[in-house]
């Protein structure tokens, strides 16, 4: 197992659960990829990805697997804001992914124009989404491009910190991109899912925390796969990766050598890239042509004596106005564990940065605490003084789904299944959610026993990866 994330932690339990030996090599210093434990102000608290989708199954099934059953916590509080306008506004229900099934439900968001934008959508000429289409380009020919900007674009932001006029609705929105190819009105296709999951009467919360942060998720994991006799190197670089003429894999780790029957290479685009180079590089180029967004997420921690927060859990904020951030979670609000470790303490957390911002990142941690703090009293009114602030980079963090996204990961895994032996998984496959990277991980795993179905089925159809209320 290349990679110590946790899609590469997932495959090593599934793995040690089907009785095989299994040795995990990581390059950094520790396990967990972009799950990220860490502490402000003597708070616990997540410097990375903060919840899991918890409508899929795959990762709190894992959670519960490697003894956190007793820690699982849905949010305090799934109302969230919108930060556009000039003011803080309610975050509208009744869209999937901001797109709406009627214009009433984007009321008080959008303008009486924009309003009256999507009301034309009924009677517009059906338009096709081919093979693909981009999220933004295809909602905004039907219901214009407010919609996209003021609440499609910070929804998928959060997710990707992407464009949504570049996205993939096939890869990003697979629901609506389903909707969208049997419906001539968006907002009917809209209404139309909104009635299956009525149908479906889903109950329980849709998102899920862990007391402590998700961050504890893959070092829970890795005890298990330490405890059922798996091998976990990290400070472990992969330098070379090649088929033995006897077969099997040969792995190369700076001076030494390994040998596998088989490999799961669960790292980074442009890592997977090198080390497929040499068997295959077909597979290697189109991992290569992936493209990563960076963001940071800034920390604050306050007097609770010394701030009158709004209600909720956050906020987002849509590009289009102007605004250095764009989220903000109120993470005392939105997780109990953290305000009961010390009620005394309010930890706020803003993230900055999106695909093709560079300008922003490159400022020092002093100037991202001052543009998060700017904004913050600009949205909320909070001027204080913060305890402890703490900036967190994530540098090609995040995986970009552009149009056609899903034809090149049918492509790179066409390539991957020429080689015995091989698998790949991770975040710039399926979905970049935490269920996705897991379910990516257990078809990889399937794809060793000689199982594609799992592998054919996520190609055609990815694992949605939804926006937490207000944050990252």
């Amino acid at each position: 197992m290349i990679g110590a994330g946790v899609a590469g932690l997932a495959a090593a339990h599934r793995l040690l659960g089907r009785g095989a030996r299994v040795t995990v090599l990581e390059a950094a210093d520790r396990v967990g990829g972009k799950l990220l434990p860490g502490e402000i102000a003597g708070v616990r608290v997540d410097l990375g990805a903060e919840s899991m989708l918890a409508r899929r199954p795959e990762a709190v099934t894992l959670a519960r697997e490697v003894g956190l059953a007793e820690r699982l916590q849905p949010p305090a509080t799934a109302t969230a804001s919108i930060w556009t306008r000039g003011a803080l506004r309610p975050m509208p229900k009744g869209h999937v992914m901001g797109v709406p099934g009627t214009a009433a439900a984007l009321s008080g968001v959008l303008s009486a124009e924009g309003l009256a934008r999507i009301e034309r959508d009924a009677d517009l000429p059906r338009t096709e989404v081919g093979d693909d289409v981009a999220v933004g380009e295809f909602v905004a020919a039907r219901l214009g491009r407010e919609v996209v900007d003021r609440l499609v674009e910070p929804l998928l932001g959060g997710v990707y910190a992407g464009d949504a006029y570049r996205i993939s609705m096939r890869s990003a929105v697979p629901q609506l991109f389903q909707a969208a190819r049997t419906h001539a009105s968006l907002t009917e296709a809209v209404r139309e899912i909104q009635a299956k999951a009525a149908a479906n009467q889903q109950t329980g919360p849709v998102f899920m925390g862990i007391e402590g942060g998700v961050g504890t998720l893959p070092l829970a994991i890795a005890d298990s796969v330490r405890a059922r006799g798996g091998e976990i190197r990290t400070g472990t670089p992969v330098t070379g990766l090649r088929v033995e003429a006897s077969g099997g894999w040969r792995i190369t780790t700076g001076e030494r050598v390994l040998h596998a029957d088989a490999v799961i290479v669960a790292v980074p685009a442009p890592a997977a890239a090198r080390l497929l180079r040499a068997e295959s590089p077909e597979a290697a180029a189109e991992l290569a042509a992936v493209e990563y967004a960076s963001m940071a997420l800034v920390t604050l921690a306050y007097r609770r004596s010394a701030l009158d927060l709004p209600e909720g859990s956050g906020f987002l904020v849509p590009p289009v106005d102007g605004r250095t951030i764009k989220a903000s979670t109120f993470a005392s609000h939105k997780w109990g564990w953290i305000a009961e470790e010390d009620p005394d303490v309010v930890v706020l957390r803003t993230s900055v940065g999106r695909h093709g911002e560079t300008e922003i990142l490159q400022r020092d941690d002093a100037a991202l605490v001052e543009v998060s703090r700017h904004d913050l009293r600009e949205a909320t009114g909070l001027d204080a003084v913060p305890l402890e602030t703490r900036v967190t980079r994530w540098t090609d963090g995040l995986p970009q789904y552009p149009v056609g996204h899903h034809a090149r990961v049918a492509r790179v895994r066409e390539q991957v299944a020429k080689l015995p032996g091989l698998a790949v998984c991770g975040a710039q496959y399926d979905g970049v959610g935490i269920p996705a990277c897991i379910v990516s991980a257990y078809a990889a795993v399937d794809q060793l026993d000689g199982d594609l179905s799992r592998v054919r089925e996520l190609t055609a159809n990815p694992v949605q990866s939804l926006h937490g209320g207000a944050g990252e």
